[in-house]
């Protein structure tokens, strides 16, 4: 065994994630926003993607993306030292912050355009046998990202850990994540400023086009008076804003669901819009009032026999009817054409998808945030948007190039590494070209190939 080959690459998925920032404009955009120095100078912009496509690839520190960055330097230029990545991290103050959030926008609106021509479309979601056509989901949730070491604004949590507490939008239709706020791990769940924050730099990403329609879903942390009035009044002439949040039960609450007659429940759906046994759903509305809440807001009540987990949390009602009682608030007396929407049984599971925020969650974790790499909060911000950034152009290479192949389309960040990201090839160049040579046996060469075509086939940004 020696350790000579030559044109050798660990990691040829590399080249698709570069094609995709170039193509789409987002490394000419960038930069605009960092600084300019002279001979010898790295683009900060360049080392700022090549740090997402790290990340992409799996680094999980700014050591790591060092090294793969010198791998890959006879494919994406000129590797860049540590020290370089760190001071790249560390210009990510506030106003620059802000800067990146508009290229970043001005460059959705692009590949949003470029989704729109593909076959099938915009990805419009389809809840409980409904498509929500011409609707834009977002979806708001907060995590823990825990902290081995003291670093700067990690705090206790409510979990009882040290670390950070970040409030997010991602976008269900296509699994970006549109706004991140990072904050102290004691930060509250309720806090309504942070999460009219969040959700106005997430709305700021979405395409003026294609935000006619807009459904924010919330759990539990969005009953808060702040974020209903809010919500309520985007609404305008052109521009139709309908919500679904989390409902915190009290006495008043359970002394109306003791009132509904048996007769007022209904069975629960599935999201395939099969029927879910042994669950059910009523509405609520006008027989809980609570002063100071907005008109217009419906209350709908789900039952289900609880769980062995439950059991240690159930109130004296639940114990007595043997039920386990959850509520969301909604604005929605039906959405323009879809047939159905203003039954409590449909409404219940369109507020049950928005579950699907785990799964954004949980892969964005796998894609960077598991761990924030400074005693810096500045340079962890930083890290923080570097790994929005790999998750979004995991997600446009997926929804652009792979949006028809079998476990591509919707795969997640280790699935992705092992089949496209992490593949070996031989680089040779040959008359002043470079070719890229892939083991023909692979099952997925033939996808990787598609995906550097379609992706070369793009509309180039000018």
């Amino acid at each position: 065994m020696r350790a000579d080959g030559k044109g050798l690459v660990g990691h040829a998925g590399v080249v698709l994630l570069r094609r995709l920032a170039d193509r789409s404009g987002l490394t000419e955009a960038l930069a605009g926003v960092f600084p300019v120095g002279g001979p010898g100078w790295r683009d900060r912009a360049v080392v700022f993607v090549q740090l997402a496509i790290s990340i992409a690839l799996g680094a999980r520190s700014v050591a790591e993306t060092g090294q793969l960055a010198l791998h890959h330097e006879r494919m994406t230029g000129p590797g860049v030292s540590d020290s370089t990545v760190h001071r790249t991290l560390n210009l990510c103050d506030g106003d620059r912050l802000a800067a990146i959030a508009r290229v970043r926008a001005r460059v959705r609106r692009m590949v949003w355009s470029w989704l729109a021509l593909r076959p099938g479309g915009f990805p419009w979601l389809t809840v409980a046998g409904k498509r929500l056509h011409n609707w834009v989901i977002v979806d708001m949730d907060a995590t823990i990202i825990t902290a081995a070491s003291k670093k700067e604004q990690a705090t206790a949590t409510w979990k009882k850990t040290l670390g950070f507490h970040p409030l997010a939008a991602w976008c269900a239709n296509t699994s970006e994540c549109l706004a991140m706020l990072l904050r102290p791990g004691n930060a509250g769940s309720n806090t309504v400023a942070d999460h009219l924050t969040v959700l106005a730099d997430a709305l700021a990403q979405i395409p003026g086009s294609s935000a006619a329609k807009l459904l924010i879903r919330v759990d539990g942390a969005g009953a808060t008076h702040g974020l209903h009035e809010h919500l309520i009044g985007l609404n305008t002439r052109r521009r139709t804003v309908r919500f679904t949040t989390g409902w915190t039960i009290t006495d008043t609450d359970e002394a109306a669901i003791a009132r509904l007659p048996e007769t007022a429940w209904e069975v629960s759906l599935n999201q395939d819009g099969t029927l879910q046994e042994d669950y059910g759903v009523a509405e609520l509305s006008g027989l809980s009032a609570r002063e100071g809440w907005g008109k217009g807001l419906r209350l709908i009540v789900r039952r289900v026999k609880p769980s062995s987990r439950h059991l240690a949390n159930l109130t004296d009602f639940e114990k007595r009817t043997g039920f386990k009682y959850s509520i969301i608030a909604t604005n929605i007396r039906k959405m323009t054409r879809i047939p159905g929407s203003h039954q409590a049984q449909w409404l219940d599971a369109l507020h049950r998808h928005h579950a699907v925020v785990e799964d954004r969650v949980r892969t964005n974790k796998a894609m960077g945030l598991h761990n924030l790499p400074s005693k810096s909060f500045t340079t962890n911000q930083g890290w923080m948007l570097a790994a929005n950034l790999a998750a979004d152009l995991d997600a446009w290479l997926r929804l652009l190039a792979l949006h028809d192949q079998d476990g591509l389309s919707d795969a997640e960040p280790d699935t992705m590494r092992f089949r496209i990201y992490h593949l070996p090839a031989r680089l040779a160049v040959h008359a002043r070209r470079r070719h890229l040579r892939l083991a023909p046996d692979w099952p997925w060469a033939a996808a990787f190939v598609l995906a550097w075509q379609r992706l070369t086939g793009l509309t180039a940004v000018t």
